[in-house]
């Protein structure tokens, strides 16, 4: 079964677009494994992103997570920035040779340079309960919230509540997590009840790196295509065309250099050898009393050579072991009986 692959910067609504995926392929019954940074690493760390070192090991691990799970038969999200285009080549050819059709989601969050979660307005917010944790939420000023945002604090003018308790009521171990790491805001780990989106924080410098060197796919490329380009949250997920992308394009061919060779009867490398060296022994026999012009008629053929020029038994030797080089990377056992032909063709071919 296929592989989907999400690409795009921090907070474009990845996430949420592959559970939203992963929800519409499960309700057909379908087997869908979600693998993302949160599932290797045990939980989302953005300073991943900061080591290059750390940010190879990360990526090594989402390779080998992908081809442990990637079959025929069952359906990998691979949820996570992507934003290498050698790395993505690597997931094509991992699906290449698992014969599995691979699509590419690139989500985009518009606005443009506005990096980061949505910051809303102490003013906007007064007299009313701020939530941070990693449930969506409903809706701030008619639209929805993109995955990921949080809520700067503001503690003279806006009441915390934090999984349903006032901030004087946050346990002391938030507390502690806080002096930690005063540049992040303070996350509550979720109910393992609730659906899983972003939490990372992104800070504006890591956002700028990350889309400085973000390499936004091309359909040009073989291994970005099929490509789905989405806007904002508020576009659909086009489920009808990526159905069609996955389940009715056929796979990728696997390069041949990676193929085994295929199996031939024993005899057929006995018999190639034998035909060769009967047509080569033959025309060195026909072209002792032939004149130029001549058509040579030679033992097992049913087609003739035309004589040129005298042939050397060192000349005829060098292109019988190229016709069987060839011949053994391509076994067919139905091709026994016109081997001689195909010889004869080889030869008249080489030599003129």
């Amino acid at each position: 079964m296929p592989l989907v692959v999400f690409c795009g910067l921090p907070y474009s609504g990845k996430s949420r677009r592959a559970e939203e995926l992963r929800g519409a392929l499960a309700a057909e019954g379908r087997a869908v494994h979600v693998v993302d940074d949160a599932a290797v690493l045990g939980t989302e760390d953005a300073t991943v992103y900061r080591d290059s070192a750390r940010e190879k090991a990360l990526r090594g691990a989402l390779r080998a997570a992908v081809e442990r799970l990637l079959s025929r038969h069952d359906v990998v999200i691979l949820d996570s920035l992507n934003y290498i285009k050698g790395f993505r080549y690597e997931l094509y050819c991992l699906a290449r040779a698992a014969r599995t059709p691979l699509c590419l989601v690139y989500c985009i969050r518009p606005g443009g340079l506005s990096w980061g979660p949505r910051v809303a307005c102490a003013a906007d917010n007064q007299g009313q309960n701020v939530s941070v944790s990693w449930k969506p939420r409903t809706e701030e000023r008619g639209r929805p919230l993109a995955a990921g945002s949080s809520v700067l604090r503001e503690p003279q003018t806006v009441d915390f509540v934090v999984s349903g308790r006032t901030q004087a009521d946050v346990p002391k171990e938030l507390e502690q997590e806080e002096t930690k790491a005063p540049d992040l805001p303070a996350l509550v780990t979720p109910d393992k009840s609730a659906k899983r989106v972003s939490s990372a924080f992104y800070p504006p410098e890591l956002m700028e790196a990350l889309t400085l060197r973000f390499e936004a796919p091309d359909s040009r490329n073989r291994w970005d295509r099929p490509l789905f380009t989405l806007v904002g949250l508020e576009e659909p997920l086009p489920l009808a065309e990526i159905r069609a992308a996955l389940f009715e394009n056929q796979a990728p061919p696997p390069h041949q250099s990676t193929q085994s060779q295929p199996l031939a009867s024993g005899s057929f490398l006995h018999q190639l050898d034998q035909v060769t060296s009967q047509v080569l022994a033959g025309l060195m026999e026909a072209q002792k009393s032939a004149v130029p012009g001549d058509l040579l008629k030679l033992p097992g053929t049913t087609e003739h050579l035309q004589f040129t020029r005298p042939l050397t038994m060192a000349e005829l030797s060098r292109l019988r072991r190229q016709f069987i080089s060839y011949t053994k990377m391509h076994p067919n056992n139905e091709n026994l009986p016109q081997l001689a032909n195909m010889f004869l063709q080889y030869l008249s071919q080489s030599l003129h």
